[in-house]
């Protein structure tokens, strides 16, 4: 099943590859019962293990995306990322993002957006469903919303070079190109080779520096 990247749902502004959720082995963890006694605490230690997991894999990923010099290898290591960063460690949440996306590609707005604020509710640390929803409110036209969501995506996971790229493609559509600028080198210290970067710190640096390159 194929899923835009949000970076090309963000934007009308620049394109990226389409990009597929992956199965990703058995990573989703039941919290099925999370509430019962010393049958509750195994449940935890074993979503924290699942959570340390997922995210000592994202971690690796971007390492070698940082890393890369070659455009065909950073393109398969950016759709891992994203296939990782889609499985959140729990399964309600993870079912709640397949239907959240899907309502998305079926273009019911609403129905995308309860289902990623209800993913954010369950799991407020998760990033990528603050990245999600922040591609609703953008396409929304609801600028702030979607800044203050992809705001929390970054603090989240720092490196979200995706969060970063829609960050720099809001601040150049309501004209902040300085702000703008230094979001697009964020996500390029992420992710050297991303051409929605890449070609949006051309177009900035002309504007804020009046440098050609």
């Amino acid at each position: 099943m194929s899923r835009l990247s949000p970076v090309i749902a963000i934007a009308a502004l620049a394109c990226l590859s389409t990009l597929g959720l992956a199965a990703c082995g058995d990573k989703s963890f039941s919290p099925g019962t999370a509430n019962s006694g010393a049958g509750g605490q195994a449940a935890k230690s074993v979503a924290s293990t699942e959570d340390d997991k997922l995210q000592n894999l994202s971690q690796e990923l971007l390492d070698k995306l940082k890393d890369t010099k070659n455009e065909a290898e950073a393109a398969t290591l950016e759709e891992e990322i994203w296939d990782a960063w889609l499985v959140s460690g729990s399964a309600t949440v993870d079912t709640l993002m397949k239907r959240g996306l899907d309502y998305q590609q079926g273009e019911d707005l609403e129905g995308a957006r309860d289902a990623f604020d209800k993913a954010i509710a369950i799991k407020p640390d998760y990033a990528e469903a603050w990245n999600r929803r922040a591609v609703l409110f953008f396409n929304d036209g609801k600028y702030d919303e979607a800044i203050a969501d992809l705001e929390s995506a970054i603090r989240l996971e720092p490196r979200h070079f995706g969060a970063w790229i829609g960050l720099a493609m809001i601040f150049e559509s309501v004209d902040r190109p300085e702000a703008a600028l230094k979001a697009y080198e964020k996500a390029l210290a992420i992710h050297p080779l991303a051409q929605a970067a890449v070609q949006g710190k051309k177009r900035l640096e002309r504007a804020v520096n009046g440098s050609a390159l």
